[in-house]
């Protein structure tokens, strides 16, 4: 049995497809008018080798272009045109094709992107670093207020306690016992002058030499001559101890020395009146000079005497007695 000749039956009844056969086609096969139950179904079909891919019929050359003329656009499939490899479908537009849209590395469209007002945005960086910077801060602050506050609590704890804490500037700038003591005695500690001693015989006061201390001027002359003697009845000693002994003389330009007794006994020294400085010799006003010696006195009175025994050099007129510590 050949396609669409099947004895008296037609090329239809034998096989629905000999239309698409050259030779269904020469014994005059038609195709079915109804199709498959697909309305208008077999219209859209085609003979094997009719259709057609490209801009030019089977057998023949597709139109080319001149060189740098675009060639003419081909043909595809279902009568739509068919582009080049490669060259952009146009029923199919990439993202960035669309209105809004861009290329990564093309220009952006209006409100896309930094600086447009509906687009996204990136990430504010300054923002951030601004936030961090102040937790960092509100951190340090709080760390600096804790150490405060455990500081001063410990500050607190140990002058309640009483012991480890250190004393203040004004409790360590009080003069300690000792050294009040040590001042009111110095304060209470007796001292005279020429007009208060008691004078041997054939001695006086005078006022002729200027530079005594005394009050008017006035110093004890005589002095020079063996036996001669001063003496200092001192009252109000509270302490049995050594004491400091000064005095003040002057002497015209000579060394003198005279014998020390306290309560009685002689000294083993005698009281030194050099002629410290150098004053020349016979000039009494440059003679004032300061001497001093340690004495041993009893607590309550004592007796101090200064004499003048035979050898002693006794060139000397007395001004002031005193008593200091030490």
């Amino acid at each position: 049995m050949t396609p669409g000749n099947n004895g008296a039956s037609t090329p239809e009844d034998d096989d629905p497809f000999g239309y698409l056969y050259a030779d269904g086609q020469a014994n005059g096969a038609q195709p079915p008018s109804g199709g498959y139950g697909y309305p208008n179904s077999v219209n859209r079909v085609r003979p094997v080798g009719t259709r057609q891919y490209g801009g030019a019929p089977q057998g023949q050359a597709a139109p080319t272009a001149a060189y740098g003329q675009a060639a003419p656009q081909q043909q595809g499939a279902y009568g739509q045109p068919q582009g080049a490899y490669g060259a952009p479908n146009a029923h199919y537009a990439a993202p960035e094709t669309l209105p809004g849209g861009g290329a990564p590395n093309g220009p952006q469209q209006p409100g896309r992107g930094a600086g447009g007002g509906g687009g996204r945005r990136g990430p504010n960086t300054k923002g951030l670093l601004i936030g961090a910077v102040a937790v960092v801060a509100a951190v340090v602050v709080g760390i600096a207020v804790a150490m405060t506050s455990s500081g001063s609590e410990d500050d607190k704890g140990g002058n309640e306690a009483g012991g480890g804490s250190t004393p203040t500037q004004s409790q360590s700038s009080e003069p300690s016992p000792s050294a009040s003591n040590t001042a009111e005695e110095e304060v209470k500690l007796p001292a005279t002058d020429a007009k208060a001693l008691r004078l041997s015989p054939g001695m006086t006061t005078a006022s002729d030499i200027e530079g005594a201390k005394a009050d008017g001027g006035v110093y004890v002359t005589g002095f020079n001559q063996v036996g001669a003697k001063v003496t200092w009845t001192v009252n109000g000693i509270e302490k049995a101890g050594s004491y400091r002994l000064n005095v003040r003389y002057g002497t015209p330009g000579t060394d003198a020395d005279a014998t020390l007794l306290v309560n009685g006994k002689a000294q083993a020294r005698p009281l030194n009146m050099s002629n410290f400085g150098g004053t020349p010799a016979g000039d009494w006003e440059k003679g004032w000079k300061s001497t001093w010696a340690t004495v041993n006195l009893n607590e309550g009175t004592n007796t101090i005497e200064l004499a003048c025994n035979a050898d002693n050099k006794c060139e000397a007129v007395i001004d002031q007695f005193s008593l200091a510590t030490g």
